[in-house]
């Protein structure tokens, strides 16, 4: 089988709900990531074989099948371009990674984009599953998963308690931990350690035009005292919005490519897919499963959790990467070194590209070698990806 390789990813930076991405339609927003993609690799746009968006909200500005109207709306991609949409819901990109990696190891194609969009101000969260209470149309619980699971509705924040309780984190341990988030972002952010992975996205503001270049839900005056003053989600409960991930408008790209396209293409790598793991388990603890699935991926690739030198594990909520931590006995150090979702935002079918841009430079920075990313996904499934830094 074939190796696959990432030349180059890229993100925009996160927008706020209501915030400066606003304005920008979901197609527009994605297309500018494909584009830059294109032009940072400098990869010949006709030799991309596919495009394989991630996005979770297929609704509205983000229907018809919108990896194909982001194609369609790109300055650099030709209309031969093909593209498929796909949800496997926070993981959509990431699996798009690992679907674009699978046709290049298959050989059957060469150059995959993989990529993802999500703007949850204009496409909010849930518009997909809720549009029957206005249409008078059926709920997405059969009477067979009913049978199944009585009475449960599938809930994330309902899970990452459960996963807070099992593993015996109190408040102040999310707390701090949400803190630590905002503290590495901002440190990234001030020593341009994403100005790389970054796409300026052009907006209009009352003053006029300007670049988004930074991402706008970091805390930059956050302190301890003050997260810990926001009100729990849940009487009795432990989260609070402030250890939650940021509702968030974003886009993100990378280029796969095989061996014969980086010689005949003359491209540079910036890594090797080392192994690709995607597990199911419990829907209703739900979030856990990032924790198995690092255990599958591990054993695997041959390789220690002490082999990794870098991890990615999104915050959708802070009890998930506690969790993993304790459960895998991981180096804290190494998690999320330049912050994760609670203070850049989690733009939903996005966050699997925009993961890897983050990942691919933070080891190329550091002159390290292995980089391991996973996320927590609905329905209790999580993918995990390891790569090796060339």
């Amino acid at each position: 089988m074939g190796a696959a390789y990432i030349v180059d990813a890229v993100r925009t930076a996160g927008g706020r709900r209501g915030g400066r991405l606003a304005g920008v339609h979901p197609v527009d927003l994605a297309a500018a990531s494909l584009d830059a993609l294109v032009s940072r690799t400098g990869i010949d746009p006709a030799r991309v074989d596919d495009v394989v968006m991630g996005c979770v909200t297929q609704a509205g500005e983000q229907s018809m099948q919108v990896g194909r109207m982001a194609v369609l709306a790109s300055k650099t991609l030709p209309q031969s371009t093909p593209a498929v949409t796909i949800d496997r819901q926070c993981g959509s990109s990431q699996q798009a990674i690992q679907f674009a990696a699978q046709a290049v190891m298959s050989g059957t194609q060469d150059a995959v984009i993989a990529a993802g969009i999500e703007s949850m101000t204009r496409v909010p969260m849930g518009t997909s599953a809720t549009f029957h209470m206005k249409e008078g149309m059926g709920h997405y619980k059969s009477p067979g998963l009913e049978a199944k699971y009585p009475g449960i509705m599938w809930s994330q924040f309902a899970g990452a308690e459960m996963i807070a309780d099992k593993y015996g984190f109190s408040k102040e341990d999310l707390d701090r931990f949400a803190y630590e988030s905002h503290r590495k972002a901002i440190a990234a952010t001030e020593s341009g350690a994403f100005e790389r992975e970054i796409v300026p996205i052009t907006i209009q503001t009352p003053e006029g035009e300007a670049q988004h270049t930074v991402d706008e839900g970091i805390r930059f005056d956050a302190t301890l005292e003050s997260i810990a003053a926001v009100k729990l989600l849940k009487e009795g409960g432990k989260l609070t919005a402030a250890t939650s991930s940021q509702i968030c408008d974003g886009s993100s790209a990378a280029l796969v490519v095989s061996e014969t396209a980086l010689k005949e293409l003359g491209l540079t790598p910036r890594a090797r897919i080392h192994t690709l793991t995607v597990t199911a388990g419990d829907p209703v603890i739900m979030l856990e499963e990032p924790l198995f699935a690092t255990d599958k991926a591990l054993k695997r690739a041959g390789l220690s959790i002490g082999d990794i030198d870098l991890y990615e594990v999104n915050e959708a909520f802070a009890s998930v990467p506690l969790a993993w931590l304790k459960h895998v006995g991981a180096d804290p150090e190494k998690l999320n070194v330049n912050g994760g979702a609670i203070a850049l935002g989690h733009p939903l079918g996005a966050s699997g590209t925009k993961l890897m841009a983050t990942l691919l430079n933070a080891l190329h920075a550091r002159g390290k070698k292995y980089g391991l990313q996973t996320m927590c996904e609905g329905g209790g499934v999580a993918n995990v990806t390891i790569i090796e830094a060339v």
